[in-house]
């Protein structure tokens, strides 16, 4: 692990290489698993003020889900915050392209200007997960098979997970943090890269 003021760092987020490769896997991520987006208590705040903003984006499912869900729901296991989820399959905000790619509603109402928040920010941060603790912050990142083409394309395109995520990563905890981590992550290289 590398510490940056009071965020721990996985070293996988330097070693590992990762592209989101949507042609391949169609964004699983947004379909798969056992429950929605996690969120964090902020973000509940807001979907409850922009949903009516956003509804106009949603498939007519998704829509029913979060009336009968509400805009985030919590997970049965550890009651965290999460989205709500279209009869236990997809992330009630997700829409498909004619290719059957998934989208985020929420983005595209934010690319819109309908909006001025993109979504979530687990979302915008996969494949980092962020768990925050009482006097740190761990980021991780987190191996899924089904993003296994995201790896390949990473590791062809030679793009390491904090590359790859530059944007959110800004977003999330600011300019100076991101390069702060360029550094740490030229100097992980330098002590331990291939």
């Amino acid at each position: 692990m590398i510490q940056l003021d009071n965020k721990l760092i996985s070293e996988d987020i330097f070693s590992e290489e990762f592209v989101c490769n949507l042609s391949k896997c169609k964004g699983a991520c947004c379909v798969e698993g056992d429950v929605g987006a996690p969120l964090d208590k902020s973000e509940t705040e807001i979907l409850d003020q922009i949903f009516d903003k956003v509804k106009p984006y949603l498939r007519p499912e998704g829509v029913k889900a979060i009336e009968e869900q509400g805009t985030w729901t919590t997970d049965p296991l550890d009651g965290d915050y999460v989205t709500p989820m279209v009869n236990g399959n997809e992330c009630a905000y997700v829409v498909f392209d004619e290719k059957g790619i998934t989208k985020c509603g929420i983005e595209k109402a934010y690319e819109d200007g309908a909006v001025d928040w993109q979504k979530p920010i687990s979302c915008h941060l996969y494949p980092i997960r962020v768990n925050e603790y009482s006097t740190f912050t761990a980021l991780n990142y987190h191996e899924w098979s089904i993003c296994s083409d995201a790896c390949a394309l990473g590791k062809e395109l030679e793009v390491p997970v904090y590359k790859f995520l530059k944007t959110p990563l800004i977003r999330k905890y600011g300019e100076e943090f991101y390069n702060d981590l360029c550094n740490a992550a030229e100097e992980w290289k330098k002590e331990f890269g291939s």
